[in-house]
C-alpha cells in the first residue's frame, strides 16, 4: 500500500473556496485522464464530453452518488465547500447545484493536498460511473 504524503500541511485550515480552487484543477485532470482512457483522442469530442462532467449541475448530481461513501472528515470538507461564503451561481446552474459542486471540488482539493490520490480516483470513478458507462456505450454504437 502506497504511503500518502501531504503536499501542503496547512490544507486543513484552508477555506472551502480555496480548497475548491485547487480541486477544480484536480477534477479537470481526472476528467481528461478518464476520457483518454476510454480511447477517445479527437480534441473536439474530448471537449464535448468533458462538458458532461464539468458543469455544476453534473457535479451536483455526482456528489449525490458518493455522499454515502464519504468518511466523516470528507463529509465535513464537502460541507465546508458547499457552505462557503461568497459563492454566486452562474446562469447555467441553481445556487444549490453550484454550492454542491463547490463542495465536490473542495473535497477533491483537500484530498489532493493530503496526497490521497487513490481516494480521489475511487471517488471520481464512483461519482461518474454511469456517465462513463454511457460514454462507452455511445462509442460502441458508432
Amino acid at each position: 500500500m502506497a504511503e500518502n504524503t501531504a503536499i501542503f500541511d496547512g490544507a486543513s485550515s484552508l477555506s472551502g473556496t480555496a480548497l475548491a480552487y485547487i480541486g477544480d484543477a484536480v477534477f479537470e485532470v481526472c476528467v481528461r485522464r478518464g476520457l483518454i482512457a476510454l480511447g477517445i483522442h479527437e480534441t473536439a469530442e474530448l471537449n464535448r464530453l468533458a462538458l458532461l462532467f464539468v458543469k455544476a449541475s453534473s457535479q451536483s448530481d455526482a456528489i449525490e452518488n458518493i455522499l454515502p461513501l464519504l468518511t466523516n472528515k470528507e463529509d465535513a470538507i464537502f460541507k465546508r465547500g458547499r457552505n462557503a461564503n461568497g459563492i454566486s451561481a452562474p446562469k447555467s446552474a441553481s445556487i444549490a447545484q453550484y454550492r454542491r459542486a463547490t463542495g465536490f471540488e473542495a473535497l477533491f482539493g483537500y484530498l489532493y493536498l493530503h496526497g490521497e490520490n487513490d481516494r480521489i480516483d475511487f471517488l471520481f470513478n464512483k461519482a461518474f460511473e454511469k456517465t462513463f458507462d454511457n460514454i462507452g456505450n455511445e462509442a460502441m454504437n458508432k
